[in-house]
């Protein structure tokens, strides 16, 4: 096949088809020679030399390429592993800024630099082509109809996290080609539970083009999480409808135009701490083979090995220029063509290492700040890695929010009733200002969760005492034997309906201090119906009914009650404030914004928070907030007084004197039917009766 080819323009990166042809451009500093191979439906390849060179970019413009071909590079450079340097033509290379793929890796052992059992050896130069993905050009033009970003203010935030195929594969209202896909997310079924469960915002499980490992494939297993990514700028392919080249572009920017439309908006949970290439034994995909040494941090005592604080192998270069540019370009792109309205980042602190230091001012965190759409939207981190000093939570610059694994743990230990006082109770229930108030930041830096996609679901925490993942296939050896998944009330009765009420009783006190907590709330998606994974707390690998939503066998009871919860939490400002408590000045005459309560009714004392036997206590949140709507009226809501109870025996409260004689029962985790409508009203030196191991909120009326 012949092929027109003009200089074209080094930027931007990736193929860009401009209506008429497209443009090519490849990063690449250690380089001799960068081929572009072109492939026609047959699989024939077409080699093009890029001639041109432009700042270590390499690029050309063919006027003929339309949206749908597929591509990739070869790349002529040193091989000298001791060095870092792994330029191999034999391999075929994914274009890093291609925004569409077709196909998987089929795990030949041409996709390996080095010969089969010798890393160390010679290199292998079996052409890969045959195995690998090709780079896709796609069709960027899209008629958004007048999208525009929601703008949801964080505080009034609530996520749900959820996986785009899990979500719909066994949703039987779908037709069966849509379920499991970007267009049946947004199929009327599916929309409407969002909708109607109240959250505010997806948070997808990720969605850029991933590699199924061969540890898995060889067990018969597939990477259903998605943490191995090797397209930042593509959406995963498994997850279109349609079978066209490229068209899961058009598919996603649908989903995200009929999410916005729902008033629903769109977090993507995104790998840039390291790609699915892995360590010096790993496949030759993309980076390695273009330019090893920019893209990844190598051991600096052998440049053969890879620096690795993500426990996958490798992490990304943040240092480099042209590494930064590609994440940054990447995170643009997302906002900009696509229309997501923010990010959470895996294993983020990996992306803070400067010289193997964790950097709270590294050079990733000043481009975010500084870049004038990034900075505008929801930036959420997972503020750890396995690294040393990796652990960072609390420490994550002014704009960001974080995964507060503090509070995961503390509300589990509290639920199960260890003695550990109540001082920390106190602390996350008010959005951990001990972390976020000294930083400059509010209480919705704190991402609140009882549990995520890794780990435990709801019931299955509350169920089991021991993890189960011997489907996963490495004899129940793989994720955390996660401590706080026991004693949920549950081990001391022994008749089946006493332990079903119990595990019932503590999902619903879970979810009500989850959503009653100040910050912002996440659910796992699918824990407000009972999902199960039958004790796997580990299933990354179980693209199967483990993991997918049993739409048959939903617990109704709870998914009403999660459904009040959500709605009373937006309708009440005073559980998710802007501020913290004692942030504005308490004006003479009016309450403290909160006040704690021993179940006398007295005060709670030093010693009381101290005290490891309290496991009951009482809160009163008023209802003046101390900050101005949009029209400058001081917004007041409500005063409230929450009575926990994490004691195996009930517990009668006393109300405090102090905020009024008469409070209607609004909500009751011991009896999940009442509410407001019961109009059951507790006046004051009323003794009230809470149930072992429940939650009360009660709402002062006159």
């Amino acid at each position: 096949m012949s092929m027109e080819m003009w200089q074209g323009k080094p930027y931007p990166l990736g193929a860009t088809f401009d209506g008429s042809g497209t443009n090519f451009s490849v990063f690449d500093e250690v380089a001799e020679q960068v081929v572009l191979c072109l492939f026609d439906d047959e699989g024939n390849e077409t080699q093009l030399e890029l001639s041109e060179q432009t700042a270590h970019c390499w690029h050309a413009y063919l006027p003929e390429v339309q949206p749908g071909q597929r591509y990739g590079y070869r790349v002529y450079g040193p091989w000298d592993p001791p060095r870092g340097l792994r330029c191999l033509p034999s391999k075929l290379l994914l274009d890093p800024y291609a925004k569409a793929f077709d196909g998987q890796v089929r795990w030949d052992s041409a996709v390996y630099s080095h010969q089969n059992g010798d890393p160390d050896g010679p290199p292998n130069h079996a052409d890969s082509a045959p195995f690998v993905p090709k780079s896709v050009v796609i069709n960027p033009f899209f008629d958004w109809d007048g999208d525009r970003p929601l703008g949801i203010p964080l505080h009034d935030t609530i996520i749900y996290e959820v996986h785009v195929k899990g979500f719909t594969q066994r949703l039987e209202s779908i037709s069966p080609e849509l379920r499991g896909t970007y267009t049946g997310f947004v199929e009327p079924a599916a929309i409407e539970h969002l909708i109607n469960l109240g959250i505010t915002a997806v948070e997808l499980l990720p969605i850029h083009f991933f590699v199924h490992s061969q540890s898995l494939v060889d067990r018969g297993l597939k990477n259903y999480w998605g943490y191995d990514t090797i397209g930042f700028f593509a959406p995963h392919r498994e997850y279109s409808a349609k079978r066209e080249l490229g068209h899961e572009v058009q598919e996603f920017k649908s989903m995200v135009r009929r999410l916005h439309e729902a008033n629903i908006e769109v977090i993507l949970d995104v790998v840039y701490n390291h790609t699915a290439e892995g360590n010096h034994l790993g496949p030759t995909l993309s980076f390695r083979g273009l330019d090893n040494v920019a893209y990844y941090q190598l051991d600096p005592d052998d440049p053969r090995l890879y620096l690795d604080f993500t426990g996958t192998g490798n992490t990304l270069n943040m240092r480099h220029p042209n590494v930064l540019q590609l994440v940054m370009d990447s995170l643009r792109y997302w906002v900009t063509e696509m229309h997501v309205d923010g990010f959470r980042f895996d294993l983020a602190s990996a992306l803070a290492r400067e010289l193997q230091e964790v950097d709270r001012l590294s050079s990733f965190f000043d481009l975010i700040h500084q870049d004038p759409i990034i900075s505008q939207v929801k930036l959420i981190a997972e503020p750890w890695d396995i690294g040393e000093g990796g652990y960072q939570v609390g420490r994550f610059p002014v704009q960001w929010s974080e995964w507060n694994s503090k509070y995961r743990d503390l509300m589990r230990d509290y639920w199960r009733g260890v003695d550990e006082g109540l001082e920390q109770l106190a602390l996350r229930f008010t959005g951990s200002p001990d972390l976020y108030e000294n930083t400059g930041r509010r209480p919705y830096a704190s991402i609140n969760y009882i549990t995520s996609h890794d780990g435990f679901t709801l019931l299955d925490l509350v169920s089991y005492e021991h993890k189960h993942n011997e489907a996963n296939g490495e004899d129940n050896n793989d994720g955390m034997q996660d401590n706080r998944s026991r004693n949920y009330g549950v081990e001391g009765p022994t008749d089946e309906p006493t332990i079903k009420a119990l595990r019932s009783r503590q999902q619903r006190n879970f979810m009500a201090t989850l959503l009653l907590s100040q910050g912002i709330p996440m659910i796992l998606g699918g824990d407000e119906l009972g999902r199960t994974q039958l004790g796997n707390n580990n299933a990354y690998a179980q693209d199967n009914e483990i993991s997918w939503f049993d739409w048959e066998n939903v617990d109704e009871e709870l998914k009403a009650f999660v459904t009040r919860l959500i709605h009373y939490r937006k309708q009440h400002p005073a559980f998710h404030r802007r501020n913290w408590f004692f942030e504005q000045p308490i004006r003479d005459g009016a309450t403290a914004p909160i006040h704690w309560y021993k179940p006398n009714g007295l005060p709670m004392s030093g010693e009381d928070w101290n005290s490891t036997h309290a496991k009951s206590v009482a809160v009163f949140l008023c209802g003046e907030l101390g900050v101005q709507d949009k029209r400058g009226h001081l917004i007041i809501d409500s005063n409230f007084i929450l009575l926990f109870n994490a004691h195996e025996e009930l517990v009668h409260f006393t109300l405090p004197s102090r905020h009024g004689d008469n409070w209607l029962l609004a909500i009751d985790t011991n009896a999940p039917e009442v509410s407001e409508k019961n109009e059951q009203v507790y006046r004051l030196n009323e003794q009230i009766p809470v149930e072992g191991y429940s939650l009360m909120v009660l709402r002062h009326v006159e």
